[in-house]
């Protein structure tokens, strides 16, 4: 019944002011001005209750009319939605009536220091509007210190409160301020570690998806620099591959199983680039495109390409579902040379390679064999220790010319 009670309350307290178009920002900042006030009036009302039932009939009244003030003021609120007249109001009083008190019940001493509830105002200027605006609220509440210092000698040197009286109201007018300055703080600090929190979690997000699009290292470059990045490498091995028979296969399944067959396939690929120490530069459609030793240097990136050539081809003839072996294919060229590489593109940027190697590699592809790994001579020439070819001869390729190459079979035993 009481968190019923209480829930309850706190929908109360969320609809004086709101509106629907405010923002989730404004709908916080309105809750905890209007919380604050219904608060610190309600305080009012107890303090002046409190100071009257001693006799002290002036003192018990500045309080009480700080409760009217903000409870009137938190009724206008809920009409014109006003925050900041709402939130003027509540700093201004809050500041001023606890030193009226204070010179009321005499001083610091008479008055158990019950200026201290001023105290809170620097702290929620500094949540409810901003830094600078802080700091002149935080000189006020010194600049009013310093003049209760002043004229304290010419206040009232007795009250009606006893001295038990006194020492109550000072344990009060010190704990609550300072329970409410550590609530505050403690907020604060939770709220900051929250979006800290949440702050480290979408960096790491945006890490992980940046990293999905380019290089490590040249992610990182990215991150430093808003410079264009390009470098020329003058040993690089490229592979284009292409999946013979998707595009009829995917027209007898949905778009989510075609998407996920593909998905499965390629995330294969990247494992295998991975293992190989090979980057993936992009998929386009159902065609896939690594290259060795971009961006930094590969020893021996001809032999790393083909290995994952192979491993790749053989993961597509084993390819099954439901026990039955898919109709599809794979055909793969390489080649071998300098490329340049850099990064294009100010929002959907990649990764990207050019020059005649890769030209060449491409061709390979566009020229092969399903089911074959057709190489260009210079990666020919480069892994022909260590691999089995076979001389496909001369053929004419498109824009080249006639160009020898050959199917990568195997590894030498």
């Amino acid at each position: 019944m009481l968190r019923s009670f209480l829930n309850h309350q706190v929908a109360l307290v969320e609809r004086i002011g709101a509106r629907p178009e405010d923002g989730e920002d404004q709908r916080l900042h309105k809750r905890l001005v209007t919380a604050t006030s219904l608060m610190t009036g309600m305080a009012g009302f107890v303090w002046g209750l409190l100071y009257m039932s001693f006799g002290e009939w002036l003192p018990g009244s500045i309080p009480l009319a700080y409760g009217v003030i903000l409870y009137l003021s938190v009724l206008f609120f809920a009409f014109n939605s006003n925050v900041k007249l709402l939130r003027g109001i509540l700093l201004t009083f809050l500041l001023l009536l606890p030193f009226l008190l204070m010179w009321s019940l005499g001083g610091f001493v008479l008055g158990s220091v019950v200026a201290s509830w001023a105290m809170l105002v620097p702290l929620l200027a500094l949540l409810l509007t901003t830094p600078r605006n802080a700091i002149y609220w935080f000189l006020a509440f010194l600049g009013l210190t310093i003049l209760s210092a002043v004229i304290e000698p010419f206040l009232r040197t007795d009250n009606l409160l006893s001295p038990l009286a006194r020492d109550i109201f000072f344990v009060i007018d010190v704990g609550i301020p300072s329970s409410v300055i550590f609530t505050l703080l403690h907020y604060f600090v939770t709220q900051r570690d929250a979006a800290l929190g949440l702050l480290s979690h979408e960096k790491e997000k945006t890490e992980r998806l940046l990293l999905n699009v380019l290089p490590k290292e040249i992610a990182l470059l990215l991150k430093e620099s808003d410079q264009s990045i390009a470098d020329a490498f003058d040993d690089v091995s490229v592979l284009f591959a292409d999946v013979v028979g998707f595009t009829p296969l995917s027209e007898m399944l949905t778009p989510r199983q075609a998407v996920d067959l593909l998905n499965e396939i390629f995330s294969h690929f990247d494992s295998l680039a991975e293992k190989h120490g090979v980057e993936k530069i992009r998929t386009i459609g159902d065609g896939y495109m690594a290259a060795a030793g971009v961006p930094h240097p590969h020893p021996i990136h001809a032999h790393a390409l083909c290995q994952m050539a192979l491993e790749m081809r053989a993961y597509m003839e084993s390819r099954a579902v439901n026990g039955h072996l898919l109709d599809l294919e794979i055909r793969i060229g390489i080649n071998s040379g300098a490329a340049v590489a850099g990064v294009i593109g100010t929002t959907k940027f990649h990764y990207d390679l050019w020059g005649d190697a890769v030209n060449i590699s491409a061709r390979m592809e566009s020229h092969g064999v399903p089911g074959k790994i057709q190489i260009g001579q210079a990666t020919y020439e480069l892994i022909k220790d260590v691999f089995v070819c076979e001389s496909r001869g001369w053929i004419e390729i498109k824009g080249k010319g006639p160009m020898q190459t050959w199917f990568l079979e195997d590894v030498i035993e």
